[in-house]
């Protein structure tokens, strides 16, 4: 499947337990601590490796950035762990809330685990005609494609919510709905950018 060597093998594991533990991936001096070796630059060789061979991915710049890719869940031969984010209201916006330490196992293995792909609660009942109600988890990828119709995770001037996405070719072109009648449409200004797709609706 790959050629990770045994030592690449055991920060993979020591990563994935540190965030099946915590919640959040370790930092180098955990890494250091966990392989037992005082170098911080062996640590780091190590990652630039398993990064090369596409078992995890690093965000430069970011602290606690790493995470396991799907190669890396099958090298190990352990289930993918997906982060709780938080809650996100499918009502009025509201800002949403980081949960560090809680994290998901995502059902069906491998199959639908993407790159960047984390799970909200839904607070509110804006989105009920679409099967989502108050409670739910929604399991959103980021995206920076959608498509009319999609179930997405919105940002409104900084207020974070679900809604659908509609593209049209006449007034109002471009707007979110709520599946609830009794909420308003939210039209397409410069505070509103689309962050994710919703894949999975877990219902509580």
């Amino acid at each position: 499947m790959n050629n990770a060597t045994p030592r690449q093998k055991q920060l993979l594991k020591i990563i994935y337990d540190y965030i099946k533990t915590s919640g959040y991936p370790p930092t180098v001096k955990e890494m250091r601590d966990g392989l037992k070796v005082t170098s911080n630059q062996s640590v780091l060789d190590l990652l630039e490796h398993l990064e090369k061979k596409k078992l995890i991915k690093r965000r430069e710049g970011m602290a606690r950035s790493l995470a396991i890719l799907p190669l890396g869940y099958e090298t190990l031969g352990k289930p993918p762990l997906v982060p709780f984010l938080g809650v996100s209201h499918a009502g009025a916006p509201l800002e949403p809330v980081t949960i560090e330490g809680d994290w998901q196992t995502l059902p069906g293995g491998n199959s639908i685990l993407k790159d960047q792909v984390f799970l909200l609660k839904i607070n509110g009942d804006s989105m009920i005609n679409a099967g989502i109600d108050d409670g739910d988890y929604v399991l959103v990828e980021e995206a920076k494609e959608f498509v009319s119709g999609e179930l997405v995770l919105a940002d409104v001037d900084g207020k974070t919510m679900i809604k659908r996405f509609i593209s049209e070719d006449k007034p109002p072109y471009l707007y979110l709905k709520p599946e609830n009648p009794k909420y308003d449409i939210i039209y397409f200004t410069e505070a509103v950018k689309l962050k994710g797709k919703v894949i999975k609706v877990i219902h509580h």
